[in-house]
């Protein structure tokens, strides 16, 4: 079965772009350690320094549903919500083209 990926577009406010860094790894590592993450990958914009792309990999939908329901996910959103002026999360199923 192919993986289910999540993907995300967010528009930091200018000036926070080092405290969204260190927010985000803290969510990151935090997936990776208890919810059977892959380790994600944090994309910085060269033109637009304040807008970053995520994107990782999970074995299954359980594993996104358990993320984004548990208490570390909403924690995190609490700490990184006052730094965004926009979030776009999306989730995607990987296509086997092979």
């Amino acid at each position: 079965m192919a993986a289910v990926w999540t993907h995300g577009t967010w528009v930091v406010k200018p000036g926070s772009e080092d405290a969204f860094v260190q927010a985000w790894t803290d969510l990151a590592r935090t997936a990776v350690a208890t919810l059977g993450s892959a380790r994600p990958t944090l994309l910085r914009d060269r033109d637009r320094p304040n807008l970053f792309k995520t994107f990782g990999a999970w074995p299954d939908i359980a594993a996104v549903e358990a993320f984004r329901a548990s208490d570390a996910f909403r924690e995190s959103l609490a700490v990184l919500q006052p730094m965004l002026e926009s979030f776009e999360p999306m989730t995607l199923d990987e296509i086997d083209w092979a």
